[in-house]
């Protein structure tokens, strides 16, 4: 378990709680095996009857921690990143998430696949896998367009633009938003607690019902943007966009074609 991921019981309410402040909760190939971990015993453990993801009142994720993703790329389905996307996708559990400050890259994705997400009016959602030379990624490709339309997923998927926390909650991407981290967190704390007292088979059948229609098209779209996304981060372009994040410049793509 790392240290980076805390998981914190109460009663039936499991709270995966985001702990690499110093980096900006950037995500590792450990921390990824953490959350993968927790979701897949809370797929077991009865007594679990809903997940909280959150990184806190300041930061959710500033995405993945570049350097540890290019010294050990996510290249087969077992990989723990794939593992953690697989664990959220088949977790029956309801699960919720508290986002302030920057949810970045897969910090976006990953809200696609929770039940609730609550805002601060200081989040901030991005999905700059363009900008990195990259492309998207966790059915955000299938997902998005659908949820928001082609014009609005292009603006993220395309631009990079990042909304604010209204906007999230404008563009059906977020609940509700809330003045600050912790009353974001305390929101989405109260409502997961709800789950506690519901009929958990009845929820599990009611979430399996919404989700299936497609499930199976979900499945195939992550396995090819997984696909894409490895042969993309060894691409001229991406090694560019990541050169020149870890040196603090502006990428130049003037060069390629």
């Amino acid at each position: 378990m790392s240290e980076h991921v805390l998981v914190e019981r109460e009663g039936g309410l499991l709270t995966l709680r985001l702990n690499r402040l110093d980096k900006m909760n950037a995500l590792t190939r450990a921390m990824y095996a953490s959350l993968a971990d927790a979701l897949e015993a809370a797929e077991q453990d009865r007594g679990v009857r809903a997940v909280l993801i959150t990184g806190g009142p300041e930061c959710f994720t500033g995405g993945n921690d570049v350097n540890d993703f290019l010294q050990a790329p996510p290249s087969s389905t077992d990989s723990p990143v794939f593992r953690f996307m697989h664990a959220l996708l088949d977790c029956s559990k309801p699960v919720l998430a508290a986002v302030a400050g920057p949810a970045v890259g897969i910090g976006t994705t990953l809200l696609l696949h929770c039940d609730l997400v609550y805002v601060s009016r200081d989040a901030r959602l991005s999905t700059p896998f363009v900008n990195l030379g990259l492309c998207p990624e966790f059915g955000s490709s299938l997902i998005l367009p659908r949820l928001l339309g082609p014009m609005r997923a292009s603006r993220m998927l395309l631009l990079g633009e990042r909304l604010s926390g209204a906007q999230a909650v404008e563009w059906g991407l977020a609940s509700e938003v809330l003045d600050d981290g912790a009353a974001t967190e305390a929101r989405a704390r109260e409502t997961a607690l709800r789950f506690v007292d519901l009929a958990p088979a009845a929820v599990a059948d009611s979430k399996r019902l919404m989700r299936a229609p497609q499930r199976e098209e979900l499945l195939r779209v992550i396995e090819v943007e997984g696909e894409l996304f490895n042969q993309r981060l060894r691409s001229p372009e991406a090694i560019e966009a990541l050169s020149a994040f870890t040196q603090r410049r502006t990428p130049d793509f003037s060069r390629f074609a």
